[in-house]
């Protein structure tokens, strides 16, 4: 059974930071098959531009437990202008070699390639971008992600798992 991730990343006020992955079967995200969270005491601070650096290793120590992965979805960008300037989901895809699907929920203002898709009775897109796949496959991938929702229910599931709630 080849896998798909949901993963997200969350700074708790006492410090470290919390990953949490969300495992499924297919890219739907229909049902989640498993749950994973891990916490890291030392992460760097936070440098304007360099987000990457500081969500990756967390990102890593997640889904090392996870086994093979077809996909991962990450909450954020993947790439950061039509140039290919890498963030987060750029770095996540050379880590470990799988296509990766950025969905954002704000605008970056150099992010003018992001593809809008457009879920539930929701007026504001969400902001796709990906690497080692097309970006149209990604965004209909997106459009296609299980929940009535804006934002597909295995990312509002990882966003809470991350922030130690229970989904």
């Amino acid at each position: 059974m080849e896998r798909c991730a949901a993963v997200d990343v969350h700074y708790p006020a006492d410090g470290g930071a919390r990953g949490a992955a969300v495992l499924t079967a297919d890219a739907t995200f229909a049902g989640a098959v498993e749950d994973l969270v891990a916490t890291v005491d030392d992460v760097a601070p936070y440098e304007p531009g360099r987000f990457a650096l500081r969500e990756l290793p967390v990102l890593l120590a997640v889904l090392a437990g996870a086994g093979p992965l077809a996909l991962v979805v990450v909450d954020g960008y993947v790439d950061l202008d039509p140039a290919g300037r890498p963030g987060l989901g750029a770095h996540l895809h050379a880590a470990l070699g799988v296509p990766v699907i950025g969905v954002a929920k704000t605008a970056f203002r150099a992010a003018t390639h992001a593809a809008p898709v457009l879920r539930g009775t929701a007026t504001r897109p969400l902001l796709v971008t990906a690497a080692g796949m097309p970006r149209a496959d990604a965004a209909r991938l997106v459009a296609a992600m299980a929940g009535p929702h804006r934002l597909p229910d295995a990312l509002r599931r990882v966003d809470a798992l991350a922030r130690g709630r229970t989904p």
